[in-house]
């Protein structure tokens, strides 16, 4: 599309040359230079460039090369306006005089600024993805190839550098599943999981990647910010689009979007459908050592999910826009689980457990934006206000085949979960010069969850001296959860000639209570500030290096404190800890790009020093020996550190690849009685993905993945850190 624009252009310019005096055009005056972008420092092809009379006509023009490089000749003696232009990019203009003794002139290096407000840009699905390397992040322009690969972004995410899915849907950057997800920039109510299994991939325009934030995002996520960006449109006139894709397998899945798209005058209007549906099957098995159990199960889903995003931009002048959209999210998710588990020893009876749920989730979106610019470019202040809320009730009934008169393993629950986000952000950019930009911000976060259990569960009772009496009804639950965050930012940007650097800090204060059953359990209120910077640095065309540092904290999510189970097997429990506490992260990073003549390669590498690590923990249910309790708690403190190399390279014309490894170490420390103990995790991952074209209507891809191992350090039943392999504690208690 950039290519046709431009080759227009060309067209119009040669056309309108056409018309002045052929005798004129044959003296040898001639611009020169290169144009490069101003945060990759990187050549920019295909950009227009023209030579303008006072009366803003055209006298001639041309188009950079491969290499940015453009030339114009044949100027005929005179003062011109030079204008430099790129679709997204700001126009480059500068005064030039062509006379005898001066008619070559070398104009140096350009540098095109990219369009801060990116609402008139024209949404073109490429054939490949592409991936733009920027101060602070990384952004994955989502082609054809990655919505091919899979039906939801869970499965586009798969086929992403550095980021890793589980079967059951739980996401990981750079071997560390705590990271912030958000959706066009904003924040949601709707977990990891679930929210990756309701977008559509057809619907995602691109991912972004901030594995180092800067000063201006909120500092939640120890391995950093997963953006999704989502497709809007903005074209003159009527328009738009669909997109399908179907998924063959044992469980065959759907996907499928609707863009449209109206835009007349100072008003905007879009709106985007997604639909996601399908079937997803998982199994394993869990070995205890403690009362020689195997526990198999085997779960079905039957997901499917509708997602609209809707709004509207209205353009009051030159110098204001306001915006609304509202993203309406409904999702259904039936689950059917069997779990055996069998006492090989004939210690207990075998038990086979029926998991019957219906899960629904209904997420509200509603988000105002208004915008002002200033007379100096690039001069804005943005306010913008986001309010979310998610109702999310979930019936499950268990039935146990062998036994089913006992009201421990038989039996219903109500889950409810009500959960309401506000967030107000005030933002304001300065560019105090041409190579110099001062960002400032204030921003309010307020978060209410309540969430309650009610079940015909029963559980073991126990009278005074510890002896088993029988069984009595569990209790319902009722917890309230609150959490309100301030915060302001500053950040400050400068550029040299071949060196860019970024500093910044953010100071916040966090205010948390929590209730259950109307009493109050915990609280915590605090202030941090979390500094950060980043250095650029270009040594040549084809070199570049970067570093970055940030301060970061990992608070509790929902599900890490609630009380209330998450899920549930005739042996294990998953609730959450309400006494955890928050762990903080300071991160590092260095990366090195090469740029070759058909491709790129870059290296990079990371360390952590995390605070209080928050890590999984097993332990034996004080109630019932034969059950255990899968939750969360507080580890000593950490290190991590990884290795991470991709490349993309077009081999010829008709094939393409884009490969990636990463490698992450990580140490945690725990206690076995007085004698201190760690487990080293080392895990890797590779992934290659082919392109072909074989025709110019026909294309094949080639997708590869490979995924290490890795384990982790767990709470025995004695109440000391253990590894998985040291068992001893949990022997001598068996025995």
């Amino acid at each position: 599309m950039k290519i046709l624009f431009t080759f227009l252009t060309t067209f119009i310019i040669f056309s309108a040359s056409a018309k002045e005096d052929p005798i004129k055009l044959l003296k040898d005056g001639s611009v020169y230079g290169i144009i490069i972008d101003s945060v990759s420092k990187s050549p920019i092809p295909f950009a227009t460039v023209l030579i303008k009379n006072k009366e803003q006509i055209n006298i001639s023009g041309a188009i950079t090369d491969e290499n940015g490089n453009f030339v114009i000749d044949k100027i005929p003696e005179g003062i011109y306006i030079f204008e430099a232009q790129f679709i997204g990019y700001e126009p480059f203009s500068k005064a030039i005089e062509i006379t005898a003794k001066n008619n070559k002139i070398n104009l140096g290096t350009i540098i095109l600024h990219e369009i801060s407000q990116n609402l008139q840009e024209v949404v073109v699905r490429a054939e490949t993805s592409t991936i733009v390397q920027k101060i602070d992040r990384k952004v994955i322009n989502i082609g054809k190839d990655l919505t091919s690969a899979g039906a939801t972004a869970a499965e586009i995410m798969n086929n992403i550098q550095s980021v890793s899915v589980d079967q059951d849907g739980n996401i990981s950057l750079r071997g560390n599943s705590n990271v912030t997800i958000l959706v066009d920039g904003r924040p949601t109510n709707i977990s990891a999981a679930q929210l990756l299994q309701q977008i559509p991939s057809s619907s995602i325009k691109s991912i972004e990647l901030i594995t180092n934030p800067s000063a201006k995002y909120n500092p939640e996520g120890m391995s950093g910010i997963i953006n999704i960006i989502l497709n809007k449109n903005a074209n003159l006139g009527f328009n738009g689009s669909v997109n399908t894709g179907l998924t063959f397998g044992d469980n065959t899945r759907f996907n499928g979007s609707l863009d449209l798209n109206y835009r007349s005058g100072k008003f905007n209007f879009f709106v985007n459908y997604g639909l996601n549906s399908g079937k997803s099957e998982s199994h394993g098995e869990i070995l205890r050592f403690d009362n020689n159990s195997l526990q198999n199960f085997y779960t079905k889903n039957d997901n499917t999910s509708n997602l609209i995003k809707s709004g509207m931009d209205f353009y009051i002048n030159d110098k204001n826009t306001f915006s609304f959209y509202t993203v309406q999210n409904f999702y259904k998710g039936p689950k059917l689980s069997s779990t055996i588990v069998t006492f090989p020893n004939g210690d207990f009876d075998n038990i086979h457990q029926i998991y019957d749920s219906e899960q629904e989730n209904k997420t509200h979106t509603y988000n105002f934006n208004y915008k002002i610019e200033f007379d100096k470019e690039g001069h804005n202040m943005e306010l913008e206000t986001n309010f979310s809320n998610t109702d999310s009730p979930e019936t499950a009934i268990f039935k146990e085949l062998n036994n089913p008169a006992n009201p421990i393993l038989n039996y219903t629950e109500d889950i409810q979960n009500d959960n309401a986000n506000v967030t107000i952000n005030l933002d304001y950019v300065n560019p105090i010069s041409d190579k110099s930009k001062l960002e400032l911000g204030l921003e309010s976060r307020i978060r209410n969850m309540d969430n309650s259990k009610i079940t015909t569960q029963h559980e073991i009772a126990i009278d005074d001296n510890g002896n088993i009496i029988g069984t009595q009804p569990l209790a319902d639950l009722f917890y309230e959860y609150d959490r309100n965050i301030y915060s302001a930012y500053t950040n400050f940007n400068h550029e040299f000639e071949k060196l860019t650097i970024q500093i910044g800090a953010r100071l916040e204060s966090y205010q948390v209570e929590a209730n259950l059953d109307n009493a109050k359990i915990f609280e915590d209120d605090y202030i941090t500030i979390y500094p950060s910077a980043f250095l650029t640095y270009n040594s040549s065309d084809k070199n570049q290096y970067q570093f970055s540092y940030s301060r970061r904290v990992d608070r509790p999510s929902f599900g890490q404190v609630n009380p209330i189970r998450e899920w549930s097997t005739p042996q294990i429990t998953a609730v959450g800890n309400p006494e955890l506490n928050p762990q903080f992260t300071n991160s590092l990073e260095i990366n090195y790009t090469r740029k070759l003549k058909n491709g790129s390669i870059t290296v990079g590498t990371f360390y952590r020093k995390i605070i209080d690590n928050i890590t999984r923990v097993v332990y034996v249910d004080p109630l019932d020996p034969n059950k255990a309790i899968l939750s969360f708690t507080n580890s000593d403190d950490t290190n991590a550190y990884g290795l991470e190399l991709s490349s993309n390279y077009k081999f010829t014309k008709w094939w393409d690849m884009n490969a990636s490894f990463d490698l992450y170490n990580q140490i945690e420390k725990g206690l076995v009685g007085l004698d201190e103990i760690e487990v080293e995790n080392t895990a890797y991952n590779f992934r290659v993905n082919n392109n072909f074209k074989a025709t110019k209507n026909f294309r094949l891809q080639l997708f590869g993945m490979y995924r290490g191992s890795n384990q982790n350090l767990k709470p025995n039943p004695c109440g000391k850190w253990i590894s998985e392999q040291a068992i001893t504690c949990l022997m001598i208690k068996a025995l």
